[in-house]
């Protein structure tokens, strides 16, 4: 009895999904790997989503909750772990397609023989990573565009940020009092005093903003820091042809 081989992206996703909801590092590793194998991708340099900006639109999203600040801050705490995973997946991703993307690479080449010339090229160690004029700006703009528009045909992204968050974040919104650090509070009145844990239980309108606020949060960042990556991928790619 003979099986199919498995095609390379079935790895990748496999992989991908291990890493993602079971946070196997032995899957990212391997990925990592393939990817410089097999794709000759080597240059990952992920950098990860401020979760200042995440506590504040979660603060927002509980606006009402006398406790909001402890909540957020909790919240953030308990899922950025989770959510350096699928930043990490998305710069892979984004990396990946602008490395293999050779219609704007052979672009970004021209732009670059014209500026630095076939030796200059020889000796840089960066191109227009970080720094570029309007000719470059066009062509950076041209990617990001082009990312844009197979989004809005494939709803890639905001598929795999709303899987994840449905399997993973939204439970622990749910369960926050399993992973809050509870602190006493003490009630005083006529002829009482009391002594009691401060409870931080969200009500399902509280659970569903937070959870959707954390999403569009998510899907924002995400798309950014895929179009970033694919604009690090782009110049690397024009490096390396002349390593």
């Amino acid at each position: 009895m003979t099986t199919k081989p498995l095609r390379l992206w079935e790895l990748y996703d496999g992989l991908q999904n291990k890493f993602l909801y079971n946070n196997d590092l032995n899957s990212i590793y391997i990925l990592l790997n393939l990817y410089d194998l097999e794709e000759n991708i080597s240059n990952i340099y992920p950098k990860y989503i401020c979760l200042k900006n995440l506590k504040r639109r979660i603060k927002y999203a509980l606006k009402n909750n006398p406790n909001k600040d402890k909540i957020a801050e909790n919240i953030s705490f308990i899922i950025h772990e989770d959510i350096n995973r699928i930043e990490l997946c998305f710069y892979l991703e984004g990396y990946k397609y602008g490395y293999n993307n050779n219609n704007v690479v052979n672009m970004l080449e021209k732009k670059a023989i014209y500026k630095y010339g076939v030796e200059g090229l020889y000796k840089r160690k960066t191109l227009f990573h970080y720094q570029y004029d309007d000719d470059i700006k066009e062509i950076r703009l041209k990617s990001r565009k082009e990312i844009d528009n197979m989004e809005r045909k494939s709803r890639y992204i905001e598929g795999l940020v709303y899987t994840f968050s449905n399997k993973v974040v939204k439970k622990k919104i749910e369960n926050i009092e399993k992973y809050v650090n509870k602190q006493l509070k003490m009630e005083i009145r006529p002829n009482d005093i009391s002594i009691k844990e401060e409870k931080f239980e969200l009500k399902d309108d509280e659970i569903d903003k937070v959870y959707h606020s954390i999403v569009r949060f998510l899907v924002k960042n995400l798309k950014n820091i895929y179009k970033d990556s694919c604009w690090m991928a782009l110049n690397d790619k024009v490096l390396n042809r002349y390593l």
